[in-house]
């Protein structure tokens, strides 16, 4: 299993917009093949900032099956213009647990 992980940045005001948005877009990621489980959380700390964590079967359903898909262009048209900057993505694997 593959641990996607990106810190999102929303720009200041659009957060319940940004929520909003999110629970739309969740399931258009949740119905995509290799897909497991995700999560989303508000920083305590600064609430414009969250983190997504997406489990996956295999890094290539996220890149090349969702990433590539139609329905990635739906998501992209729902959360992509709140960010500031525009997250990085990193992938992780388990070494321990």
């Amino acid at each position: 299993m593959i641990l996607e992980v990106a810190i999102l940045d929303v720009k200041p005001t659009l957060e319940q917009e940004f929520e909003q948005n999110f629970a739309k877009a969740q399931a258009i990621i949740s119905s995509m093949k290799g897909y497991v489980s995700h999560q989303l959380q508000r920083c305590i700390e600064n609430p414009s900032r969250y983190i997504l964590l997406v489990n996956w079967q295999t890094l290539e359903d996220h890149e090349q099956g969702f990433r590539q898909s139609a329905e990635y262009q739906e998501w992209k048209a729902l959360l992509h213009h709140f960010y500031d900057p525009f997250p990085t993505v990193e992938h992780f694997e388990q070494v321990y647990g």
